[in-house]
């Protein structure tokens, strides 16, 4: 088991960015709800950091606001509230000028016997500031030891910048006070994948190349970019989504077993995977990759625009060859996982929200039941991440009847909502913000866990740049280019769908 530092050694929580985006959606809902169910240290201090001037009390209901509308907002409660929020301060500051972070400073409880520990800074700010506020807080002396800090995905745009990014971080905080985090780590049922692989011994005999076909791993979006198509133009679905979610869920799906559930333990065989992932250089971008943009269409039945006509725009930018969509067939070379394909997947504007991974198991040798037109399909294990979480493995069974034997695919179904119908789900944020409460970085990304990404998904980019590919249309409310299709097809697989 990992060993995890008790609650009482944190006495603050600094958030940067406390009155952004992310902040009211997840970050102050998550907290609440620690709190409600008594999973905050007893003294414990939330200080919100921004740039606008708001008092205590006015920043406070934007907070009372914010979980009312939140997926936490049944949780809501008055007296819950006024408890949760006499833990609060508000500060504003400007990290980038001299003494910018003095409001901090002065707001700050004092280590005593009653508030022990360290603080713990959460970054929910552009990554442009990651950087600056790390070096900042050096400079303030706000860090010591039992200092940790929380870092926003995106980190760099290559791995040059990653690179500069986390020596920034360096600079100031030990490698094990960091904690970068990839919200989809946080899912019950991607951590239910680790207790599916390693806690079941049916599993792992089968979990290799000699018994597993393919794999498919998909995250499908019906939304669109909406106002952001600034920031999608300089990102586009491989930096934003392969780089960080895509390639976590591939690591977990093909680690070799860790020796324990430690923080070391996990991080070093999911780094493992990263390097031995296949490059995907040059030409080989034709054959291994599609990228895709969507044009106008429906989404959920009502009328959606083309991405190049999306608001947000940078000026000059009405044409685009960002990709809103990529897929991908990626290749692990190693003794567990040689010629097996991973197919992975992603979009913005797709037919439908989904995200699952597929593990397609290989054809029975044999099939006795040819003589009588019975075909066999193979078994299929399907993990369900969102919108629902379920676990499905199809199996061929007998059709019941007296006369003569009919086969069937058949799913066995393990519904996570319905087997623990009585347990709160929690979002995702709750459980990564409680894991750092507890000092246990197993499920958050290690410094060179980015750069190999990174490393890796550079080579796609280059061979993008020197190959010309482009990003091929696909109407909104499809499943994306047909290209994706051809992509499987000419290797005899198909999409899940």
């Amino acid at each position: 088991m990992t060993q995890s530092l008790p609650l009482a050694d944190c006495r603050a929580f600094v958030l940067f960015g406390a009155t952004g985006d992310l902040a009211k959606r997840m970050l102050w809902p998550s907290l609440y709800a620690l709190d409600r169910d008594g999973l905050l240290p007893a003294v414990f201090q939330l200080i919100g950091a921004a740039t606008s001037m708001l008092s205590d009390e006015q920043f406070i209901e934007k907070v009372r606001d914010a979980i009312k509308v939140s997926a936490n907002a049944k949780l809501y409660d008055d007296a819950a509230f006024a408890a949760f929020a006499r833990r609060i301060r508000y500060v504003s500051v400007n990290v980038q000028a001299a003494g910018g972070l003095e409001p901090i400073r002065n707001v700050l409880l004092p280590a005593t016997d009653q508030a022990a520990g360290g603080v713990i800074f959460y970054l929910s700010t552009g990554p442009q500031l990651f950087g600056p506020i790390c070096l900042a807080l050096r400079d303030a002396g706000l860090v010591d030891a039992d200092s940790r800090v929380i870092i926003e995905k995106p980190i760099g745009t290559d791995t040059e910048s990653a690179r500069k990014v986390n020596e920034a971080i360096g600079a100031a905080f030990e490698e094990q006070q960091v904690f970068r985090i990839d919200h989809y780590l946080g899912k019950e049922a991607v951590q239910n994948l680790v207790a599916l692989r390693f806690a079941n011994a049916i599993f792992e005999p089968l979990w290799n190349a000699n018994a597993i076909e393919q794999v498919q791993i998909t995250v499908a979006e019906t939304v669109g970019v909406g106002g952001r198509r600034g920031f999608y133009d300089s990102t586009g679905a491989l930096r934003d989504m392969v780089q960080s979610h895509l390639l976590q869920l591939l690591c977990l799906v093909a680690m070799e077993p860790p020796a324990s559930f430690t923080p070391s333990a996990v991080r070093n065989e999911k780094v493992k995977v990263l390097w031995s992932l296949r490059p995907i250089i040059g030409a080989d971008v034709d054959t291994h990759t599609v990228r895709g943009q969507y044009t106008a269409g429906y989404s959920g039945g009502e009328p959606a625009v083309a991405y190049v006509d999306e608001a947000g725009a940078a000026e000059g930018m009405a044409e685009s060859d960002c990709e809103t969509f990529v897929a991908l067939r990626v290749e692990v070379d190693n003794w567990r996982w040689a010629g097996v394909p991973f197919y992975l997947r992603t979009g913005k504007r797709l037919q439908r929200r989904s995200s699952e991974i597929v593990i397609q198991f290989k054809s029975a040798p044999y099939n006795i039941f040819a003589g009588i037109g019975a075909t066999l399909a193979p078994n299929m294990l399907l993990i369900k991440l969102q919108p629902d979480e379920m676990i499905t493995l199809t199996l061929m069974h007998k059709q019941p009847g007296v006369n003569e034997v009919k086969l069937a695919q058949v799913p066995l179904n393990l519904s996570l909502g319905d087997t623990f119908a009585n347990g709160r789900r929690r979002i995702a944020y709750e459980r990564m913000l409680l894991d750092v409460l507890r000092n246990n970085s197993a499920l958050f990304v290690r410094r060179d866990e980015v750069e190999a990404a990174w490393q890796w998904i550079d080579g796609i980019i280059d061979g993008w740049k020197s190959t010309g590919q482009k990003a091929r249309p696909y109407p909104a409310g499809s499943w994306g280019p047909s290209a994706a299709i051809a992509l499987t097809e000419r290797h005899g697989h198909s999409w899940h769908e």
